[in-house]
């Protein structure tokens, strides 16, 4: 006799004499059903060829299996983020995809939060991911207030309860302050994004530990503070020119400020490295391409991208929120 195929929860719930909200749970392995039930109303949906879809068993979870990258949108100056966060998110959606989930990207203002609700609420997103740089302490605060699942990629943890990704930006800011005092500079500027941002903070305060432990006193008028941008990284270069005709080398906080520091020394007639040694901060890919080729301090985007994934997947499956630091390695290159 040919085995009666069932097509909906509700058949198997039927013939198994259990509720249609049981079977949901027992074929989504949920402990509220004991193991010996769970067993019998698997056994009766195989033997009736009876498989739940994939958009029926998210929405018994009430899940999208979509996560949300959450950024600003970009200024008119800058056509398309730089290469290091393409490179993160190249990582990210590999990573995403290895566990079938699919990415969804927010842009966002500052001082908005009402996102966070929207999202959420809908059931439009599982998760998001957030870059330190790009996001606010009122997203964060409203992010937890709401219980959502989400990982920070550039934040050191602070007892706070979600999940991060960070470089040491404190060792890699000294890492490249001390390939500058090695190749003999004393004259040594600093090029950062916004003060504000702690990985700028950190990095700055590595930069100030290796100046001070090679006895060299800091110079506050060598020190700028721009937007990540290439337009940024030029200005103050040029400012720091200005400030300080003797400056001899240069530690700039994102290798596109520190390539086009490069290019703005070379339109004043500054020879890199022999006049003006410079480093930058993420070995992306442009950098072993710059003229001359950048020395810089890596953090793997890819690899970031996939830590992020990965992270928070874990979190949305068991509730663990974890903190995960690469360390921070200084690439030689003839910049400096």
């Amino acid at each position: 006799m040919e085995t009666t195929r069932v097509r909906t929860i509700a058949d198997v719930a039927r013939l198994a004499g259990v509720s249609k909200a049981t079977v949901s749970r027992a074929l989504n392995d949920s402990p509220l059903v004991s193991v010996g039930t769970r067993e019998r109303i698997r056994a009766i949906a195989q033997e009736h060829g009876f498989e739940m879809n994939d958009s029926a068993r998210r929405l018994s979870r009430r899940q999208s299996n979509v996560v949300a990258l959450v950024t600003y949108p970009y200024a008119p100056s800058e056509t398309v983020p730089d290469d290091f966060v393409l490179e993160i998110l190249s990582g990210l959606t590999a990573g995403l995809h290895a566990d079938a989930y699919d990415l969804l990207l927010i842009q966002t203002l500052p001082d908005e939060t009402r996102w966070i609700s929207r999202y959420l609420e809908s059931g439009r997103v599982d998760g998001f991911v957030l870059l330190a740089a790009r996001c606010t302490q009122e997203h964060l605060s409203r992010l937890e207030g709401r219980g959502a699942p989400f990982v920070v990629w550039g934040m050191p943890p602070d007892g706070r309860n979600f999940s991060t990704v960070t470089g040491d930006s404190f060792a890699g800011g000294r890492m490249a302050t001390e390939q500058l005092v090695r190749n003999g500079r004393r004259r040594i500027a600093f090029i950062g994004g916004p003060g504000r941002e702690i990985e700028v903070r950190d990095r700055f305060n590595g930069y100030a530990a290796a100046l001070s432990a090679a006895g060299i006193e800091l110079d506050e008028s060598l020190v700028t503070h721009g937007n990540w941008s290439a337009e940024s990284g030029a200005a103050m270069m040029r400012k720091l020119l200005e400030r300080d005709e003797r400056l001899d080398a240069v530690f700039a906080c994102s290798d596109v400020m520190a390539i086009a520091a490069i290019e703005e020394l070379h339109a004043h007639g500054r020879s890199v490295p022999g006049d003006v040694a410079v480093v930058g901060y993420d070995d992306a890919l442009i950098a072993s391409h710059s003229d001359p080729p950048l020395t810089t301090v890596r953090q793997p985007g890819p690899l970031i991208g996939r830590l992020l994934a990965e992270t928070l997947i874990r979190q949305l499956q068991t509730g663990a929120v974890t903190h995960v630091s690469i360390p921070a390695e200084l690439v030689v290159r003839a910049s400096a």
